[in-house]
């Protein structure tokens, strides 16, 4: 009876009156013991009221049944389908919106429908996959943000694919701990290509020598990111590298020089197919023959055989406690052992690439220690 008087009245009543009989009825719906006819009633005048000419009403009904189980389905898919200012609060808080309905209203919507989308708390893995899959670049920045968010391996590439061009895209995914390492080392590459390719920088240094900067650092940046890497994610980082044509020697050796051992033997297993048990007792305690067959089954030109195995005994000796020692002194001793130290002959023509390279990894080492002595004496 009592709502048979509303839906007369409402014909009449001024719009601030009906957003407030709305959230009232709203309210008592979904908080009150309603007998059966009474709740009835009430869901279909609230349904009724999604045909109100007013938004403001609508409004109403999304505040106050936006966080509620107990709400009408029915209305609460209308007013996600809504204008955005009605549908804001249903699609950012509707516990009763699944997986499907949120996903469809993403597809449907726009920038500002997404971003809402991605706000919700526990976003599911599914629903971040579509998001980075079809999601505006407010709406993957929105999904990068949420803490809550389930977001697989898959959708980090997707978006890094999509939008990694864009820099505060990338900024926020390279500053996520979830981040995988593979996608980190593709944003590493594209923001060198930004690089290589900005006018400022091409006019400084002119096009050829801001490549070649670039992708000098694009190297020293990937051998950085294998330390920050876990060792769980080591087999998937190789095959990103592999597949990319990035596991080069000259990456390789870098990766040895810098003591990275555990990833090397993650690059061996992955290239030679043998188990990580097997790698990983040659890499150990391997004698030099096997250690050679080993490196033969990977493909490495059997010039780096000698270097590699000097790094190895080297940071062996290291991990043993037997030696202190670092970069600066390996990458010494690796020229050492194919005479390309100052004061020695020289290398062999076999040698002269590789030499060129670890004089490179030994000056950069050099400059690096240098800057850090030097720093720390104007802090003390």
């Amino acid at each position: 009876m009592v709502v048979a008087h509303f839906l007369k009245w409402i014909e009449t009543a001024r719009v601030a009156e009906r957003a407030a009989a709305a959230s009232a009825l709203a309210r008592a719906y979904i908080n009150a013991e309603l007998a059966f006819e009474d709740r009835c009633a009430a869901e279909a005048a609230l349904t009724l009221l999604l045909d109100d000419p007013s938004w403001k009403v609508r409004l109403a009904l999304a505040e106050a049944l936006s966080l509620s189980h107990a709400a009408p389905p029915q209305v609460i898919s209308a007013l996600a389908a809504d204008q955005p200012e009605v549908a804001a609060m249903v699609l950012a808080r509707s516990p009763l919106l699944s997986d499907g309905d949120l996903i469809d209203r993403a597809a449907a919507g726009d920038g500002t429908i997404q971003r809402l989308i991605a706000m919700r708390a526990n976003v599911s893995m599914a629903l971040a996959a579509a998001i980075a899959e079809i999601g505006e670049p407010e709406a993957c920045l929105e999904l990068l943000a949420n803490g809550s968010a389930d977001i697989a391996a898959l959708s980090f590439a997707r978006m890094a694919e999509r939008h990694g061009h864009l820099p505060e895209v990338r900024e926020a995914m390279l500053s996520d701990a979830r981040l995988p390492a593979s996608c980190r080392h593709t944003l590493l590459l594209m923001l060198g290509s930004a690089l290589s390719q900005s006018p400022l920088v091409v006019a400084l240094i002119g096009e050829t020598r801001a490549q070649r900067v670039t992708r000098e650092a694009c190297i020293k940046a990937s051998v950085s990111l294998v330390e920050g890497t876990a060792p769980d994610e080591y087999a998937a980082l190789v095959e990103h590298l592999r597949q990319r044509g990035e596991l080069t020697p000259g990456f390789i050796l870098r990766v040895v020089t810098h003591g990275k051992i555990d990833f090397f033997g993650a690059v061996l297993v992955a290239l030679t197919g043998h188990a990580a048990g097997r790698v990983g007792a040659l890499l150990s305690n391997g004698r030099d023959g096997a250690l050679a067959a080993l490196f033969r089954a990977a493909g490495l030109p059997i010039a780096m055989d000698d270097v590699l195995r000097v790094a190895l005994k080297l940071w062996r000796e290291v991990a043993n406690g037997r030696r202190v020692a670092g970069v600066q002194e390996v990458s010494w001793l690796m020229l050492k052992a194919i005479h390309a130290a100052p004061g020695q002959a020289g290398p062999s023509e076999a040698h002269r690439e590789l030499a060129g390279l670890l004089r490179a990894i030994h000056l950069d080492e050099l400059r690096a220690n240098a800057r850090g002595h030097a720093l720390a004496i104007a802090a003390a």
